[in-house]
């Protein structure tokens, strides 16, 4: 199945339209904040930055829009975009849902019209799919196996440690902070475009456990949302990592209490998965398998045998 040239330039279109709204924003809060290196502290969740005031956006919007312009290369280059359109609209909606019950109104409106754009892009990774033009049409590489199962095998994990902190949180805090932690509710404080945290690691689960399985199966969509997953998971561990360093707690770990010293070691571990699969997952794929002989178009069928048995 290849994707139309109508419906890829569609969604090239719609993810130009994502990459726009982001950097309205991230100009809007690089104004608010003086200096790019403020703000990319800012979204590392620094405490010193997060005191001076509050920026709309997190460290999600730039993974997004890296994200989304990724996507819109791949619809102008690429006849077998429908993946990379459809991992970026899913991930998009899922993230920016609870924007729908933001008290601000700027992210509100922000929120529904990103989710327009999101379900607009998996609408024509869907119905914009067409069997292909001639038989022997090739198809879009699967990954190679070593490194799809090494992929996989990297994401199952990230899933699992991401929900054994959830796990944990749920077991250590009141639970109206836990049921917070998935609304937005008042015991959270986050960016006004940023989901609950709660919220974005029920994604990144979610997101992980797809990619690992579509990774490991060497479906040929694995690479789209594994990519994707790699990416997050890259941003969130370099952002931890990198406060973790600023703050010399690495220089200092033994000496943390437990929890702070797991979850230091969890932004490493983060930082090095998410490497890993965008390393694995952003090679050249397994060739397509070579197409059998067929006969030209319009060639007559072949003369009957001689001698003709009886009856023919």
């Amino acid at each position: 199945m290849t994707v139309t040239r109508p419906a890829r330039l569609t969604g090239a279109a719609l993810c130009g339209a994502l990459v726009l709204v982001t950097t309205v924003w991230v100009l809007k809060d690089l104004a608010a904040l003086g200096s790019p290196a403020d703000l990319a502290w800012y979204w590392a969740g620094d405490l010193f930055f997060l005191a001076r005031g509050r920026a709309a956006t997190s460290l999600l919007d730039p993974v997004l829009l890296v994200a989304s312009a990724a996507a819109a290369v791949a619809a102008l280059r690429s006849r077998h975009a429908a993946s990379a359109l459809a991992a970026t609209g899913a991930v998009t909606g899922a993230l920016r849902l609870p924007g729908l019950w933001a008290p601000g109104g700027g992210a509100l409106v922000t929120a529904l019209l990103e989710l327009a754009l999101a379900a607009g892009l998996v609408l024509v990774a869907a119905v914009g799919r067409r069997p292909a033009d001639v038989p022997y049409e090739p198809l879009p590489g699967r990954p190679r196996t070593g490194p799809a199962v090494a992929a996989g095998i990297l994401l199952a994990v990230a899933a699992v440690t991401t929900a054994g902190w959830e796990l944990y949180r749920f077991a250590e805090l009141p639970l109206e902070v836990t049921v917070d932690r998935f609304t937005g509710g008042r015991s959270v404080v986050k960016a006004a475009l940023a989901p609950p945290p709660g919220w974005l690691s029920a994604v990144l689960v979610a997101l992980c456990a797809t990619a690992a399985v579509s990774a490991l199966a060497r479906a040929r969509h694995s690479r789209a949302f594994g990519l994707l997953a790699g990416a997050l998971l890259a941003a969130d561990g370099l952002a931890g990592t990198a406060v973790t360093v600023r703050y010399g707690m690495l220089a200092h770990l033994a000496d943390l209490p437990a929890a702070h010293r797991a979850a230091v070691l969890t932004s490493v571990l983060g930082l090095l998965v998410g490497a890993a699969v965008l390393a694995l997952l952003a090679g050249r794929g397994a060739p397509a398998p070579a197409p059998g002989p067929y006969p030209p178009a319009g060639a007559l069928p072949p003369p009957p045998p001689h001698p003709r048995p009886p009856g023919w």
